[in-house]
């Protein structure tokens, strides 16, 4: 069914860290042909809900390049608004990085994660929230070197990963023809101990089964401990 790997293969990845100088952190983030620019910036400016409280912030953004896929995307700017789409990915993205944060840390800081898709075939925002983790790392560094901050806020590693159904055999990190082909497929944001984040997953074309739904869970978690490793490798670089 797959060229050159196995059902329970990732793409190959390559995450190359402070690929931009400007950003608190920064790194580009390859997983098969969907590659993802994630950038991290600090603001000492909070939302109004947040003044007073204690605590910082983390927020994202995300968009995709007028040419990252095969046909020009007209810029969202351009239309005025931003797609339901990408209003969801930026919200899964945030939540999901603040799910390992002690956000009262970072307190009366607002850490924004600016996720671009330069190349898109499949998985876009799975690489994403796996960059911007990795981007996000980078940018506590500094602030603890900086001593702007005086703990580290990170709980704990996290990364995320796709998975389906094609013609009834569970396949674990889609790209853009095997997602289009799948029955059923899901995202998975799991944390290094095994802890849920968030799941998603959509029955279009056949309903899933619990064992069907067991076998991608189990994928997904082999897959986010490779991702994780991956992850730890660019810090020790």
């Amino acid at each position: 069914m797959r060229k050159n790997r196995n059902t329970d293969n990732l793409r190959e990845l390559s995450i190359i860290p402070n690929y931009y100088e400007n950003p608190e952190g920064s790194c580009l983030i390859k997983t098969g042909d969907t590659h993802v620019l994630c950038n991290v910036s600090v603001e000492t400016s909070l939302p109004r809900w947040l003044k007073n409280s204690n605590m910082g912030w983390i927020t994202a953004e995300y968009g995709m390049l007028p040419r990252s896929t095969s046909e020009r995307m007209t810029r969202e700017a351009s239309r005025g608004k931003q797609s339901g789409r990408t209003q969801e990915i930026q919200r899964l993205i945030g939540r999901s990085i603040r799910s390992v944060i002690d956000l009262e840390k970072i307190r009366d800081l607002q850490i924004i994660i600016d996720c671009d898709v330069l190349q898109a075939d499949g998985g876009t925002r799975t690489a994403s929230i796996s960059g911007a983790y990795v981007a996000l790392e980078l940018c506590i560094k500094k602030l603890l070197e900086k001593k702007i901050i005086k703990h580290n806020p990170i709980r704990e590693n996290l990364a995320a990963v796709s998975c389906g159904i094609v013609n009834g055999v569970p396949l674990l990190d889609l790209d853009f023809n095997e997602d289009q082909n799948a029955d059923v497929d899901a995202n998975f944001v799991i944390t290094e101990s095994g802890k849920i984040v968030e799941i998603q997953m959509t029955s279009e074309k056949k309903l899933c089964s619990e064992e069907e739904f067991n076998s991608m869970f189990f994928l997904a978690k082999e897959g986010i401990k490779d991702i994780i490793q991956q992850q730890k490798n660019t810090r020790s670089n």
